[in-house]
């Protein structure tokens, strides 16, 4: 375990481009994960990283040695992984779980999903496992962040992510509540959308703004929307629309109780929303350990069940 520190933090030095990224992500100290890289350049008898006041660069022997880093890395995951699964995949969840979640799907029903799974495990007391959950519509960096795992919409850009689908099949929908359209009638086609109050939500760094539709005969339609609204949270967003006060186009799992129950009305009938799959992220397979697998299915049948409730679903 002495070698196996160094090494993640040497991959994750690399994969991060600094030292204070890579000490965050470990919950390490910057003066710890400083001393812990130069330690592990004395043991190999080579300088991994040029450092300067400006910039952080590997160097040659840096750029050598990182594929066998990560070779040991995970030769050492798949040896713990060979090891559970001969004793039984029914492991708890243990240690720390630092997972990020989108704020409006977080908020109403995956803290809860996972204090129900977390609560059905067996053997799991509470001291074994310190769960923290930060809710946030940004783009988490699991290289950057001090987070493990994060709950996202979309496909993962990175393709050192891997992704366990949770909702593969959820897609976007055009809503407003019932007040809204008493007062402003319900478009019929996307080109429509232009008369309309559109809430518009900040997706990473630009205002999500360009809508997408398919339409009956499989024709597609984006239409450039417009508004007095925009947040960047997923939640405000939705109790605007709510509120009455203009259309939203979100995940079908952030509204389907509020379709359901008849708060909010799915608008432009024949016309599909653009894809919105949900998944389950991680740097590298070595975190995907039986029980965090077990919370990955978990969570994906609870959001079949919730997406089973839409009207038609």
């Amino acid at each position: 375990m002495d070698r196996l520190g160094p090494l993640q933090l040497f991959v994750a030095v690399a994969e991060a481009g600094s030292f204070s990224a890579a000490a965050r992500r470990l919950a390490l100290g910057p003066v710890q994960a400083s001393a812990t890289i130069a330690r592990l350049e004395r043991e190999l008898g080579v300088r991994l990283f040029e450092r300067s006041t400006r910039r952080l660069r590997m160097t040659e022997a840096g750029e050598q040695w990182l594929p066998h880093a990560r070779q040991l890395l995970a030769a050492w995951a798949e040896g713990e992984a060979a090891l559970r699964a001969a004793a039984g995949d029914g492991q708890p969840l243990t240690g720390r779980l630092r997972v990020s979640l989108p704020s409006d799907l977080g908020r109403q029903h995956l803290w809860r999903w996972m204090e129900d799974f977390i609560a059905a495990e067996p053997d799991t007391p509470d001291a074994r496992l310190q769960l923290e959950l930060r809710l946030s519509d940004r783009l988490a960096d699991l290289l950057q962040e001090p987070v493990d795992y994060a709950v996202r919409y979309g496909e993962p850009a990175d393709s050192r992510l891997v992704a366990l689908p949770l909702a593969p099949g959820n897609r976007r929908v055009l809503c407003a509540s019932p007040a809204y359209v008493a007062r402003h009638g319900a478009p019929q086609t996307p080109d429509e959308l232009y008369d309309h109050h559109c809430l518009r939500f900040v997706l990473g760094d630009s205002v999500h703004g360009r809508w997408r539709f398919t339409g009956p005969a499989g024709e597609t339609r984006s239409v450039d929307v417009s508004g007095p609204r925009v947040a960047d949270n997923g939640g405000l967003v939705r109790e605007w629309a709510l509120a009455g006060l203009g259309l939203a186009y979100k995940s079908a799992l952030d509204v389907a109780s509020d379709l359901a129950a008849g708060r909010l009305l799915a608008l432009l009938p024949g016309w599909t929303g653009e894809p919105a799959p949900l998944h389950w992220m991680t740097v590298g397979r070595h975190g995907l350990t039986p029980a965090v697998r077990r919370l990955a299915q978990a969570l994906r049948e609870r959001c079949s069940q919730t997406l089973a409730t839409l009207p038609g679903g």
